[in-house]
């Protein structure tokens, strides 16, 4: 390439002109079902046979399939005059719904929720308020009942919250040795899965998934197992309503939905609750003290505005609401993944 060559293709820019291309790619083919046929097929097809069991258009398969060959989430080998496609491990392990580890939910909550959210960014940017009332027609004074429109939407939101903390889950809550905390209250537990990633770390610790009636409710129909004996529930607002006293709350990805004014309002009400050398473990994306990064926790603080009235954080601003809420002995651990550990005691 020459001198200029980065100036004469600007490929960077191209990419991320093109992002949403990718994005709604992914979105389609989950959608339509394309990993889940592959996988119940147990062979590969062809773009006719999965456009027939599917039943789309030959055409439009046969360019989506494609597109998703060359992003590497399918396989495709040509025999004879046909084109056969089948799921990649990546794929099978991800994008299937029966996987353990998938995370088709949280592509389902991003296509239907998250994207629809982000066509409003620059009206976003402009007014600094969430567009909420603009996507969906709701109303957004009360965040939550924006967020929780519909049991559907409430349900969404916990499947993409269950596959999260399945991949991430493991990672925050041994991010620091939490053995020491018998009584944990996991406020604004949504799915329990950071509930059963803890009680699987620390067999003698109890969890108590505290959050609104509709969560709870949900959440015993739907993610918890009768048998996770360690796992209680708590009916409640977290804002409005007493907390019980516990050894350690967990507060994962909460505050990065509220303003610094009301996380200190919810911290004060942990610090009131916690049992003398109890504690607060913080799980967030946390941005670099220099604002350079992670790319993930800048993107996510750009949803924040767009969906809530929060915002991404340094460990530093963390560190500073939790000083202010009457925590010490704060440590920070980076886990290498997308969300963080700050644990902070009493």
């Amino acid at each position: 390439m020459s001198a200029g060559g980065e100036a004469e293709y600007p490929r960077k820019i191209l990419d991320y002109m093109e992002g949403f291309l990718v994005s709604k790619t992914l979105f389609a083919a989950c959608e339509l079902g394309v990993f889940d046929f592959l996988l119940a097929s147990e062979r590969p097809l062809s773009a006719a046979d999965i456009a027939v069991g599917l039943g789309t258009s030959v055409d439009g398969m046969e360019r989506l399939l494609t597109a998703c060959a060359g992003l590497q989430l399918l396989s495709a080998q040509a025999l004879d005059r046909d084109v056969l496609y089948s799921n990649t491990e990546m794929s099978r392990v991800y994008l299937t719904k029966i996987s353990p580890r998938t995370l088709y939910h949280s592509v389902e909550y991003y296509s239907k929720t998250v994207y629809l959210c982000w066509h409003y960014l620059t009206d976003a940017v402009r007014s600094g308020k969430n567009q909420y009332e603009k996507a969906f027609g709701v109303p957004s004074e009360d965040l939550f009942e924006a967020l929780y429109r519909s049991d559907n939407e409430i349900t969404r939101f916990m499947q993409l919250m269950n596959s999260i903390w399945n991949i991430c889950g493991r990672d925050v809550v041994t991010a620091f040795d939490l053995s020491p905390f018998k009584t944990i209250y996991d406020l604004g537990g949504c799915s329990g899965a950071l509930a059963k990633q803890c009680v699987s770390a620390y067999p003698a610790s109890s969890v108590t998934i505290f959050d609104l009636p509709k969560v709870v409710n949900t959440c015993r129909d739907h993610f918890i197992s009768l048998g996770d004996e360690r796992i209680f529930f708590h009916e409640g607002d977290f804002f409005k309503d007493q907390l019980p006293e516990a050894d350690l709350f967990i507060l994962a990805r909460i505050l990065h939905d509220w303003t610094d004014e009301r996380c200190v309002e919810l911290l004060a009400k942990v610090h009131r609750s916690c049992k003398p050398g109890g504690g607060v473990l913080l799980v967030e994306a946390l941005l670099n003290e220099d604002n350079s990064g992670p790319l993930t926790a800048q993107l996510y603080s750009l949803n924040m505005l767009v969906q809530t009235e929060g915002r991404e954080r340094r460990a530093s601003e963390y560190c500073t609401l939790l000083i202010t809420a009457g925590f010490s002995n704060i440590e920070v651990q980076r886990t290498a993944k997308i969300y963080d550990a700050i644990l902070a005691r009493k």
